[in-house]
């Protein structure tokens, strides 16, 4: 039998090794791996219930005022409907602007609506280059909808 060594306050001690040991902690192992593996599962499909907010399908018109957009405000118009052409009705728009590339602030914008499913406001664009938009809108009862819009060669006046 081999034996495994142990030091406490400078004697040696010799402590009996035993085959199962091993064993056991290799399947302790295995099961703490496959406990977390499940654990883990359960958290990310967690995400998928049903009481979260449901996404729909909408048609996002989104215009700028320059056409071509410059570094600073812009103004904004948004036209809103549903996959039938249906303009979609007082729901919350906001607008968030972000560069092509990593490391730049983010733009913020809450359109207001005009008249039914017509939505504006301004955006600013702090700096030229490739931009996209991201649309979050969210309906009346609840429901959300997400589009990205790129926004190619912002200018620098």
């Amino acid at each position: 039998m081999e034996n495994d060594s142990m030091r406490t306050d400078g004697v040696a001690k010799r402590l009996p090794t035993f085959p199962w040991r091993t064993e056991f902690v290799s399947d302790l192992a295995r099961r703490s791996v496959f406990l977390a593996s499940v654990g883990l599962l359960a958290l990310m499909t967690n995400g998928c219930s049903s009481d979260q907010a449901q996404t729909v399908p909408v048609n996002v018109d989104l215009t700028f005022e320059p056409a071509e957009p410059m570094v600073g405000d812009s103004k904004v118009d948004l036209r809103l409907t549903d996959p039938s052409g249906n303009p979609i009705e007082n729901a919350a728009v906001t607008l968030e602007g972000n560069m092509n590339h990593a490391g730049m602030k983010p733009s913020f914008s809450e359109l207001s609506e005009q008249d039914p499913g017509h939505y504006s406001g301004t955006l600013e664009f702090t700096m030229g280059g490739d931009w996209f938009v991201l649309v979050d809108v969210e309906m009346p009862d609840g429901t959300t909808a997400q589009q990205q819009i790129d926004v190619p060669g912002v200018k620098v006046p």
